[in-house]
């Protein structure tokens, strides 16, 4: 690196942090941000076969068959892929899987996601198939 983009960038990172300063805020008195699977719209049917499904690949996989891969993938990711698994199941149910497909794929992969990761899964998976089927949480 040249001296003079040394340079520029120290005073790039020097002006940041006195702006950081400045601005005093402290990360506790921050509003938590809302998840996203409680704001995130669910995708209708056709457009998912459309864009993840037999309209991509039309001797493929369809988008029910793909959401419960990546169900099954996120639930062996464990706890930090909470926002995702809810959508990925809310997406399932919308694609026609059904409660019990969405089950059966969660506890497929118990010997590799271990039990707590499967018992999250499937607490995560009840709250958006209650919600579909219109039961309180």
């Amino acid at each position: 690196m040249s001296d003079d983009f040394t340079k520029m960038f120290a005073a790039m990172m020097e002006q940041g942090q006195q702006m950081a300063k400045a601005m005093q805020l402290d990360p506790s008195k921050l509003a938590p941000m809302p998840s996203m699977a409680d704001w995130m719209p669910t995708m209708p049917a056709p457009l998912m076969e459309a864009y993840m499904g037999k309209g991509v690949s039309p001797e493929g996989l369809d988008a029910k068959s793909r959401l419960l891969i990546t169900l099954a993938a996120l639930t062996i990711y464990g706890a930090q892929t909470e926002d995702p698994l809810r959508l990925t199941v809310r997406h399932a149910l919308e694609a026609g899987a059904s409660p019990q497909e969405v089950a059966e794929t969660i506890v497929q992969v118990a010997a590799f996601a271990g039990p707590g990761a499967v018992s999250k899964a499937m607490e995560l998976a009840k709250i958006e198939i209650d919600k579909r089927k219109g039961a309180p949480e």
